[in-house]
C-alpha cells in the first residue's frame, strides 16, 4: 500500500488528510515513480480554499482540477522510476527525474505521462529538484511574455517569493538589470542573486524611480496586489511588457497579459514545457538556486500549508514521504 494526500472537502489545511491507496500501475505512455520528495505552492491551498480563479477545461487536469472531484494536491515533484508502461522509450527502471507537469504528487508514489520527466542532475537534491519546476517555469514564461533581455530594466513583484525568486535570477541572467519588491528583510538574499531590492508598500512608485532613474522597461508581478499593478502601469509605458500570474480581475481591463490557466489567460504550455531542460541545467550547475525554507514529512501537510499561508519567509516548502 502507498500513501496520498487529499482534501476531505474544501476548507482551511485542516481539511487535508492522508489515505492510503494501491501503488498505482502506468497505463500506456506512462511510468510510475517512487516520490522522494513533493513541491508545495499556493496553488495546492487554493485549489481546496475556494480561493483558485476559474480554470479553462483546457487546463483542468494541469492544474489538479477534475471534474465532480475534489483537487487532487501537488504539481510538481522528484523521485525514482519504479515502474514503466507500455510504450515508453528513452527511460529506465530507477532513473532518477523530476517530474512536471503531473497531478497528486503528494503522495509516494504517482503515475506520470514519460513527457513530464526531465533527468535530475546529480548535484541536486531531492528537495531542491522537487521545488524548482513550477516556479521556474512560471518564471521563465513571464519573461517571455514581456520579451526580456539585454538591456532591459525589470521591476518583479513579489522578489522574494518562490516565482519570484526564480525571475529575478533569470532576468539577471539575460543581462536586464532587475529590481525587485521584498520585505526588508529578504533584501540580503536578493542582492545575492543579483537584484536592486525595494520595500513594497505605501511609495512604492517614488522608490522604484529613485532605485531606477533611467526608467522601468518590463514589469513581472508575481505578488498580484492593486499596488503592484497600479505601479507597473505607470512605470512601463508598453502594457504588453507587463505580465502577472496573479490578481484580480482588474489585470484584463489594464491591458497587461495576464498568465495562468484561466479563461482567455495565456497557459504558455510550450514555453514552460521547453523551459525545463535549461532550468535543470542550470540548477545542476549550481548556476540558477533554489531555496528550500522548510521541509515537512508527508503526513504534515496540512502544517506545510499553514506556514505557507502565513508567507513570512522566502524559499520553497517540500514534503518528504
Amino acid at each position: 500500500m502507498a500513501r496520498i494526500v487529499r482534501p476531505t472537502a474544501y476548507g482551511t489545511p485542516d481539511v487535508l488528510g492522508v489515505f492510503e491507496l494501491r501503488i498505482p500501475r502506468p497505463a500506456f505512455g506512462e511510468v510510475v515513480v517512487g516520490v522522494r520528495a513533493a513541491g508545495v505552492n499556493p496553488i495546492d491551498w487554493k485549489l481546496y480554499s475556494g480561493t483558485f480563479h476559474t480554470v479553462d477545461d483546457a487546463h483542468k487536469d494541469t492544474a489538479g482540477v477534475a471534474a465532480d472531484a475534489l483537487p487532487a494536491l501537488g504539481l510538481e515533484c522528484a523521485g525514482v522510476v519504479t515502474a514503466i508502461g507500455a510504450g515508453v522509450t528513452g527511460v529506465e527502471l530507477g532513473d532518477e527525474v523530476i517530474v512536471h507537469p503531473v497531478t497528486a504528487a503528494y503522495a509516494d508514489y504517482v503515475t506520470a505521462p514519460v513527457t513530464s520527466l526531465t533527468p535530475k542532475p546529480a548535484t541536486l537534491s531531492w528537495e531542491e529538484a522537487a521545488g524548482l519546476m513550477l516556479s521556474g517555469t512560471t518564471a521563465a514564461h513571464t519573461l517571455h511574455a514581456v520579451s526580456l533581455g539585454r538591456g532591459d530594466t525589470v521591476l518583479v513583484h513579489g522578489g522574494s517569493g518562490g516565482a519570484g525568486l526564480m525571475a529575478v535570477q533569470l532576468a539577471t541572467a539575460r543581462g536586464a538589470t532587475v529590481l525587485a519588491t521584498a520585505a526588508e528583510r529578504n533584501h540580503d538574499l536578493l542582492r545575492e542573486l543579483g537584484a536592486v531590492p525595494v520595500v513594497y508598500g505605501p511609495g512604492l512608485l517614488e522608490r522604484v524611480r529613485a532605485a531606477a532613474p533611467d526608467g522601468v522597461t518590463a514589469a513581472v508581478d508575481c505578488a498580484g496586489t492593486d499596488e503592484a499593478l497600479d505601479v507597473s502601469l505607470e512605470l512601463v509605458a508598453d502594457r504588453a511588457r507587463i505580465a502577472s500570474v496573479v490578481g484580480s480581475d482588474r489585470r484584463v481591463t489594464a491591458g497587461v497579459k495576464v498568465l495562468g490557466y484561466g479563461p482567455g489567460q495565456d497557459a504558455g504550455t510550450e514555453v514552460r514545457m521547453a523551459a525545463r531542460a535549461g532550468l535543470a541545467a542550470g540548477a545542476g550547475a549550481g548556476e540558477l538556486r533554489v531555496l528550500i525554507e522548510s521541509c515537512y514529512p508527508l503526513y504534515e501537510a496540512a502544517q506545510a500549508h499553514k506556514s505557507g499561508i502565513a508567507g513570512h519567509a522566502p524559499g520553497k516548502l517540500v514534503l518528504v514521504p
